[in-house]
């Protein structure tokens, strides 16, 4: 079994160290665990609540290499969950993956710009604008070469509720970026462990979005099954749920290359 999404309590909303979770693995009988907190974002003022603060990064690289000597039988990678902030490049190529030697980097678009200002996803995609918005920073981060896989790619389900001709239009825009750059996509089981959502159409899980991963059926796209883990008990839930989508749409699953 392998796992390259998990978070620390540095994040402010998660539980437990990298050691924690490589104790958790190890016993049962992971393979591969990675760890990939969010980065911390310097100088943008919004969403400081979700991520540790640049002062915590080398704890943060020092927990994972100290994991990885009190586990020599599991391999532990180090990795960060990242939102695409352009001005932000070399702190992704110069300080994440050269001076702390990260090996990967996941994209994850949970602030974007819209209108010029700075929408936090949890708080404000409300609509059209903010829907196309973060589809267009999405894709900038996808052509940024940067990243080595697409977190919930589907997550704007949990905010634009219908899935209408705007929401199938940002859809294949994703999924037509991810299929030109060769980037596997991420089926998100944390969704599976959240509070359903009421739609016009019934309760319905905020993400995985079902009608999104039927039309990624369509773009022979490598898709990767991931947690989330919050805490070390996450790993693993609710993965069957994911590999019933992947049945049920002939989905491509992949290991993550390289690792």
């Amino acid at each position: 079994m392998k796992e390259y999404h998990s978070h620390t309590f540095r994040c402010k909303h998660a539980v437990g160290d990298a050691s924690d979770y490589a104790r958790f693995a190890y016993d049962h009988g992971y393979e591969t665990l990675g760890i990939s907190d969010h980065t911390p974002l310097p100088d943008i003022p919004v969403s400081q609540e979700i991520r540790m603060d640049i002062s915590e990064l080398d704890d943060y690289v020092q927990a994972i290499e100290t994991a990885q000597e009190s586990f020599p039988g599991l391999k532990i990678i180090k990795g960060m969950e990242c939102e695409y902030v352009k001005q932000h490049q070399s702190f992704y190529t110069d300080e994440l993956r050269g001076r702390h030697g990260l090996r990967y980097l996941i994209l994850a678009q949970h602030i974007f710009r819209s209108n010029g200002e700075w929408v936090f996803f949890w708080k404000g995609l409300k609509g059209i604008r903010e829907l196309k918005a973060y589809t267009d920073s999405l894709i900038a981060g996808i052509g940024s070469g940067l990243f080595d896989f697409i977190a919930h790619p589907d997550i704007f389900g949990a905010f634009y509720i219908p899935w209408d001709a705007e929401a199938i239009a940002c859809s294949r825009a994703i999924l037509s970026a991810a299929k030109e750059a060769g980037m596997p996509v991420e089926i998100n089981t944390h969704g599976y462990r959240k509070k359903k959502i009421d739609t016009p159409g019934g309760l319905r899980d905020p993400y995985p979005l079902e009608p999104f991963w039927e039309l990624a059926s369509t773009y022979d796209l490598p898709v990767i099954v991931s947690s989330d883990a919050h805490k070390p008990e996450d790993l693993g839930a609710k993965t069957d749920e994911a590999a019933k989508l992947i049945r049920r749409y002939n989905l491509r699953s992949v290991d993550l290359p390289g690792l």
